[in-house]
């Protein structure tokens, strides 16, 4: 429906050629705009709601005060898949995490998924390639949290850490919960009577994270009718060796969310480029950057960022192989 009423208004209304690059080019970013948009709505309305009858600071104080014997890992990936943060504002809770005295390795599993999986990648993946890929690549962004959160541990790096942390930690008190529970019908009740709130909030979450995704899509729509198909091909062609490790490295220094990097991945993917190489290289764009490594000088030695971006991106590159091995465009 939305094709169709794209193709009717860029050829027809507005009277474009579809077969020259302006055509191709205008109808790409109406087309994704839209269907985006849309998608992006109903995912921040559903996770609203998801958040509401589930309080992630309940989540956050629960996660700071049980042992829960290696599964907390897990958890910690799963509440930085559910925070709709970008790799900079995840610092924040972050660094409230190394201050409270948890785990490094658990911040860490946190701190890897939280960018990586969130409301906004899922919506635009699913509304991008087909349920497949979107759930490989949400199930193994939560998987690599989760597995360098318990690989980082046991190097016991907390010693690296930066001094004004140490300071902190020293001084910590112990976390208290004061929070009441609340029945499941308590919370049901609490959930209806926010659905205004949440569907405002999910207008501003889709408003807030707009420019971003126009941004990727105009981005995209250029590469799509301008860009030759070959031009991807001849060095992230899914045949060359190098493709993932390149793409990786060459992301890194990037920063962008899901909302500005997917628009692109998609036209690489259309250009030729591996779907494992392109999703390796939005992983490495949303996941790591260089304005995350400033704002972690705060907690950590430069030998502990080198030690945490090193160990990531390895990991980013062997995901990326892997999906080429599993997956296809």
């Amino acid at each position: 429906m939305i094709q169709s009423f794209t193709d009717n208004l860029v050829y027809n209304i507005i009277g474009l050629d579809g077969s020259s690059p302006l055509g191709s080019t205008i109808n790409f970013f109406v087309y994704d705009s839209l269907k985006i948009i849309l998608i992006l709505l109903f995912i921040s309305f559903l996770m609203g709601l998801l958040n509401t009858f589930f309080p992630i600071e309940a989540i956050r104080n629960f996660l700071s005060s049980h042992r829960l014997y290696g599964i907390q890992y897990f958890l910690a990936a799963i509440f930085g898949a559910v925070t709709p943060f970008c790799s900079c504002s995840s610092i924040p809770l972050f660094i409230g995490f190394v201050r409270g005295g948890i785990p490094l390795g658990v911040t860490f599993s946190f701190l890897i998924t939280s960018p990586l999986v969130n409301e906004v990648a899922i919506a635009m993946l699913a509304g991008t390639f087909r349920l497949k890929v979107t759930v490989i690549y949400v199930s193994s962004g939560v998987f690599l949290g989760t597995f360098l959160g318990m690989f980082l541990e046991r190097f016991k790096l907390e010693r690296f850490l930066s001094d004004w942390v140490k300071n902190l930690q020293r001084t910590n008190e112990s976390v208290n919960n004061d929070a009441k529970p609340c029945s499941l019908k308590q919370r049901g009740v609490q959930v209806l009577q926010k659905i205004p709130q949440v569907a405002k909030d999910a207008l501003g979450v889709t408003r807030s994270v707009l420019p971003y995704v126009l941004a990727g899509i105009a981005i995209g729509a250029l590469m799509h009718g301008y860009v030759p198909s070959g031009f991807f091909e001849e060095y992230l062609s899914k045949d060359k060796w190098f493709a993932v490790p390149l793409a990786v490295i060459l992301a890194v220094p990037m920063y962008a969310n899901a909302a500005g990097v997917i628009p692109i991945v998609e036209v690489l993917v259309q250009k030729g480029v591996a779907l494992g190489t392109a999703l390796a290289f939005m992983m490495a764009v949303v996941g790591l950057s260089l304005p995350e490594a400033m704002l972690l000088k705060k907690v950590m030695t430069l030998k502990l960022i080198f030690v945490f971006f090193g160990t990531v991106t390895a990991a980013i590159i062997v995901l990326g192989i892997g999906y080429n091995l599993s997956i296809s465009s």
